[in-house]
């Protein structure tokens, strides 16, 4: 239900001779309040009706109202919900209406008691903007405005009230009982004895209203006036990050800028590791006080307890009286340094870049002259430091520039392969596909055996780029994390087992090596995920049989490494791999023999793949080779489920060969793995 009427134009018509006027939110707040004062001081039950809008304005009265409703029993609270607001009769009726109704663009409260009677009836006069407009914000600016009245008339505050008791009885027409009281008892001409509203709590709320709004006032002032003092000295900082790429010019300026800013008797700003042992002072800045200067000067750091803090907390560390402080005081060596430099309160902030510690700025104030550190204060050199902090990586970034173009190169590398591989991997077969289906659409009378040959040719071809496709779908889910992983308990020979199957599989056209599965007798189970982990040792065995001659061997061994991992091994006799490129065949789209002129097919994504599956289980995998034709190894590790001797489900002993257990005895997992090994 959605009444459009409004409460304000009904009133209105209803009573003519009232004129409304502009209100501001500042002005219906004190109004709202000294109503609901009021109430709280008077002794009488009066009806009391209030519209918020919105639920959000009503929360932030809501704990009046329910010291009010102890006073009364007929209080009606009127706002359209937005999380918990709901109809309902609690200590006083709550009424929700639908956001569309004409209410949530108006602001009522209407007091009506045997004595006295107020009226506040306003609409607001711009439409609120819709929920999912980030400018919805500003409804609840000071500067909202209404039209409307307020009044101490009793036949016009009785009017408001019949009118809204209406809207209430549309929502909640259960309460039509109450409301009846309600209209019999109060809504009624003024009684004899009838008393005006004594207008002392309205002005003393107006005035109490008008002090908290210039003092809000002042605050909002220097507020402001530190605001620009700390935007103008970022900007002065900025301004030379950008002009100069030296950090050394740059700190220059931020502690002059700095110090001069804070009046401080000495700034300083220097670089430092978490695991330096102590920093040389290079830039310094000194005050009127003429303290002793601390440039050239080792200043110590794993001894003081104050920069042991910094490095745990990663926060500024202040120092009100270093006589007296008792971080200072149990360390005389640091205590004796400062007597030294005549530093009494000092203000440490560390110069930070993703958690890593760069440097540190300090601020000294000598002498007597004891400074409690004000919030503004650490607030503006936690602002500096950022500056400074980012001139650093900037100066790093340019030293390192030869790296990032060498990044650049391998990126571009990359994308070269990837449109040579993905063209020739792709064009290739659909090219193979679409001779031999052309042929059959086109020769009726082929030969069976002919017809069977183009058949089994466009299949395979059709399995190639289908596992194309896979392997570049499988490496774009694993390098933007959206894998789903679910690790058990695995016997690592029947994750081998399934492996092995499905290399047959998909090689059973050409002849491979000789493949020995080496295991020892008894391994313990591994912590993986079943699925990928078939998919590492199918991609490995496949990787090896592809470069390997026929007369050749693959073998698969694995051993213990330590308490809490296992070291698999896919060995095999083949071609073998240059020293200098065992990193880079990692890599994705790498291609040894280069994308045009190989003799093994492969997008080149198989061992990249293999890298983040291990590397996601927090494991290692590396390649060795002696070189050309002198065979590789890949090694990888994976966790085990307990320590060595700690396992009572270690796997048994299990004949050696490549012969598959039982399906029955996989588990649910491995039992999937199995299915995507036999189907591809």
């Amino acid at each position: 239900m959605s009444i459009s009427t409004s409460v304000l134009e009904d009133l209105l018509r209803a009573q003519p001779r009232l004129r409304p006027q502009i209100y501001f939110k500042p002005s219906l707040t004190a109004l709202s309040h000294a109503m609901e004062d009021q109430v709280l001081a008077g002794g009488d039950r009066p009806l009391v009706i209030a519209n918020f809008q919105q639920e959000r304005f009503y929360r932030q009265e809501a704990h009046r109202y329910r010291r009010i409703a102890e006073k009364t029993p007929q209080v009606y609270v009127l706002a359209a919900p937005e999380t918990e607001f709901r109809s309902a009769s609690d200590s006083y009726e709550m009424v929700a209406f639908v956001p569309t109704d004409e209410l949530s663009r108006e602001w009522h409260l209407i007091v009506v008691g045997p004595q006295y009677a107020s009226c506040l009836a306003c609409r607001e006069r711009e439409a609120f903007a819709p929920d999912n407009d980030p400018t919805r914000r500003l409804a609840m600016d000071q500067s909202r405005r209404f039209e409307g009245i307020w009044t101490f008339n009793r036949e016009v505050s009785c009017t408001a009230a019949r009118l809204l008791l209406d809207r209430v009885l549309a929502y909640r027409p259960e309460l039509a009982a109450k409301i009846a009281e309600a209209r019999s008892q109060l809504l009624i001409p003024a009684p004899s004895g009838f008393q005006n509203v004594d207008p002392g709590p309205f002005a003393e709320r107006l005035v109490t209203y008008l002090q908290a709004s210039q003092y809000k006032l002042l605050k909002a002032y220097s507020s402001i006036a530190t605001q620009e003092r700390r935007e103008r000295l970022v900007n002065s900082i900025t301004d030379a990050i950008r002009r100069s790429l030296n950090p050394d010019e740059i700190f220059q300026v931020a502690v002059r800028e700095l110090g001069a800013a804070l009046q401080t008797c000495r700034c300083l700003i220097y670089r430092c590791k978490e695991s330096d042992t102590a920093a040389t002072i290079q830039h310094e800045f000194l005050g009127n006080q003429n303290p002793p200067s601390l440039a050239g000067q080792t200043w110590p750091l794993q001894t003081n307890p104050l920069f042991e803090e910094i490095v745990q907390q990663q926060a500024p560390v202040t120092v009100t009286d270093a006589r007296s402080d008792p971080r200072l005081v149990k360390t005389e060596a640091i205590a004796s340094l400062h007597r030294q430099w005549e530093i009494c309160s000092r203000l440490l902030v560390p110069v930070l870049y993703q958690g890593r510690l760069l440097g540190m700025v300090e601020l000294h104030y000598c002498g007597n002259n004891v400074h409690a550190w004000q919030p503004d204060e650490v607030q503006l050199v936690e602002a500096i430091a950022t500056q400074v902090g980012v001139a650093l990586i900037q100066a790093e970034a340019y030293a390192n520039l030869e790296d990032l173009n060498q990044q650049l190169e391998a990126l571009d590398l990359t994308t070269r392969n990837l449109i040579a591989i993905a063209g020739h991997e792709l064009r290739t077969p659909l090219s193979t596909i679409q001779v031999c289906l052309e042929s059959l659409a086109s020769e009726p009378d082929m030969p069976l055996e002919l017809r069977q040959v183009m058949l089994n040719t466009a299949l395979d071809d059709a399995e190639r780029l289908r596992k194309l496709i896979q392997d570049f779908l499988a490496l774009s889910r694993l390098e933007s994390g959206r894998v789903e992983w679910n690790p058990e308990p695995l016997p690592l020979q029947e994750c081998i087992d399934l492996a092995l199957s499905s290399v047959r599989t998909h090689q059973a056209s050409r002849q491979l090596p000789q493949i020995i599965a080496d295991l020892p007798a008894a391994l313990p189970l591994v912590q993986a995920d079943g699925e990928w982990l078939v998919e590492v040792l199918a991609k490995l065995i496949d990787n090896a049989c592809k470069f390997t001659q026929p007369d050749g061997k693959v073998t698969i061994a694995a051993c213990r490494r330590g308490d809490r991992a296992i070291e698999v091994t896919v060995k095999d006799t083949g071609r073998g791999i240059e020293p200098n490129r065992l990193e880079a065949i990692f890599n994705r789209f790498y291609q040894e023999e280069g994308a045009l002129r190989r003799t093994a097919g492969g997008t080149g994504l198989g061992l990249a793949i293999c890298r983040q599956v291990v590397t996601n289980w927090g494991g290692q995998i590396w390649a060795e080779s002696a070189g050309k034709d002198r065979g590789s190894q890949f090694r990888f590790t994976l966790p085990v489920v307990c320590p060595a001797g700690k396992n009572p489900n270690a796997q048994s002993p299990m004949p050696k060969g490549n012969s598959l257990p039982v399906e029955d005895s996989l588990k649910p997992k491995t039992r999937r793995s199995k299915r995507r090994a036999t189907l591809g």
